[in-house]
């Protein structure tokens, strides 16, 4: 198992790595393929997937799911890129968590004389003396 020092550098490294990571977004983008209904469409016959592409990018608002059509092209790729950035950035979170632990396991703790503890008054000391007057 790695020493603090080298924990202490990686976990450095992963808050650089998370500093860079740029736009994010949440949810996931769904590729939707239809039919349209009508009997003579091509969709129609069976193992035609449909028509599409369509491309919708999967959202919770407040516990409420949410769908918004991309355009391919510019769009598409833009929103591809900030879900893949969300998805980093989450595992990049996670491995910095779980390297923080492994620091905080190897770090001493330190002793009670080195921490100083504010001591506790006595709310009902405090309350007699008001009533006494």
């Amino acid at each position: 198992m790695p020493d603090i020092d080298t924990l202490q550098q990686d976990r450095a490294r992963l808050f650089r790595e998370l500093s860079e990571i740029g736009d994010l977004r949440r949810g996931s983008i769904a590729e939707n393929y239809r039919r349209c209904g009508k009997p003579n469409c091509c969709c129609a016959r069976s193992g035609h997937r449909g028509h599409g592409p369509q491309y919708l990018l999967m959202t919770k608002v407040d516990g409420k799911s949410q769908a918004r059509n991309l355009r391919p092209g510019a769009e598409l790729a833009k929103a591809k890129a900030e879900v893949s950035n969300h998805l980093r950035f989450r595992q990049l979170v996670q491995a910095i968590v779980e390297i923080s632990e492994q620091i905080s396991e190897k770090r001493p703790a330190a002793e009670p004389d080195d921490i100083a503890i504010p001591k506790k008054t006595s709310r009902r000391s405090s309350r007699k003396k008001s009533r006494e007057k």
